[in-house]
């Protein structure tokens, strides 16, 4: 990715655009594919680490966001059509072949980063579903009747019925998984 330096200014913030939206993605999808190692090693505080980093991420895209709003205004406006129906190929007209050959290229290989970041975060929350799903089926297994939904904040098995303690013996604990912060 470099920067174009000539005397189209459209089509040099059009390419530098992508290039923000190509080190974004990229990213984002590095994040992404360290979480999923995370998940799959049953890492919580990684996966947590990894989540407010993807957070951070989404927030800076804010910006770019904001910009690409802008080039496909100025853009409509340079083509007689409203911004939503500015494509890659109408932006073509207002560059010179080059310029438009370097800006289909980079839009092509940002579009399948972001199919490779759809599928891969997809993944993920399939991955932590499962996990979620086993830790739900595991405390329903160890309720000791069905009137035993969940535990208090203190690890105890409480009773749906009467909002209290239930199915264990009165001062008893029941520890499920030892994890430490």
């Amino acid at each position: 990715m470099s920067t174009v330096v000539e005397t189209e200014p459209l089509a040099r913030d059009v390419l530098e655009h992508l290039d923000a939206q190509l080190r974004s993605v990229a990213r984002l999808l590095e994040i992404v594919l360290e979480q999923g190692v995370a998940i799959r090693a049953r890492d919580v505080h990684d996966v947590v680490r990894l989540a407010g980093l993807l957070h951070g991420e989404l927030t800076r895209r804010a910006a770019i966001e904001q910009n690409r709003a802008a080039l496909l205004q100025r853009a409509g406006e340079q083509l007689g059509v409203p911004p939503q129906a500015v494509t890659l190929t109408r932006l073509a007209a207002l560059m010179d072949p080059a310029h438009a050959r370097a800006a289909a290229e980079r839009s092509a290989r940002l579009r399948g980063m972001l199919e490779e970041l759809r599928r891969e975060h997809a993944c993920n929350r399939a991955l932590m579903q499962i996990e979620l799903s086993f830790l739900d089926h595991l405390m329903r297994s160890l309720a000791i009747d069905e009137a035993v939904h969940g535990y208090d904040p203190r690890g105890a098995v409480t009773d749906a019925r009467t909002g209290g303690r239930g199915g264990l013996a009165s001062g008893s604990a029941l520890r499920v998984l030892d994890l430490q912060a």
